[in-house]
């Protein structure tokens, strides 16, 4: 018996893929490239590296940020309290309840200047009360501005707002830095900060 293909087997195969070339249609081909022919114009035509119309037009000066004051400079104490202070005391000198304490009508701005020189030198960690609310938190140390420069701050937090207090001399800073030199961690709190007066 010769064996026949089964026709019917052969029916139900599917036949085999056959790769088929399709062409990417023109029209998509001519919008990439006139996409990349107005980038490239556009890039040289910016020249984003040297005009700063194009940008938010600060120069590279001042995006370098401020240059230490020379001896003897005046200090902008205002644009330091804004750049470092303000986030937390607010730039109104309020801070925030149950946060961060004000500034504006502080105690501890008004009272002994070596207290505040020593705050802004080594900061502070721990409970202090200010105008009767107890605050707990931490200050950092502003030990890396300047003398000049925390003379300038210190004079504007005293001198702002409600507050009317004399200015402060770079020469207290220099002192107190020089006196706490040993001092590696912040106040623990006010009670510390009321043994400087002792």
């Amino acid at each position: 018996m010769s064996q026949q293909p089964d026709i019917d087997a052969q029916k139900r195969e599917n036949e085999d893929p056959e790769e088929a070339i399709r062409p990417m249609p023109i029209s998509a081909l001519l919008i990439a490239l006139v996409m990349v022919v107005w980038a490239v114009v556009y890039i040289i035509r910016s020249e984003p590296l040297g005009l700063s119309q194009y940008g938010d037009q600060r120069t590279l000066a001042e995006l370098s940020g401020p240059a230490a004051p020379a001896a003897g400079a005046a200090v902008d104490g205002k644009a330091i309290f804004a750049a470092q202070c303000a986030a937390c005391h607010q730039a109104n000198g309020a801070g925030l309840p149950g946060v961060f304490p004000p500034l504006d009508g502080s105690e501890w701005v008004h009272g002994e200047p070596r207290v505040l020189a020593n705050i802004l030198l080594h900061g502070i960690t721990g409970e202090i009360t200010v105008k009767g609310n107890k605050y707990q938190g931490a200050m950092p140390s502003f030990a890396q501005l300047s003398d000049a420069e925390l003379a300038g701050v210190a004079t504007y937090i005293r001198t702002s707002w409600s507050n009317k207090n004399d200015p402060l001399d770079a020469d207290l800073f220099a002192e107190e830095r020089k006196a706490g030199a040993d001092r590696t961690t912040p106040f623990e709190g006010e009670d510390a900060l009321k043994a400087l007066l002792k």
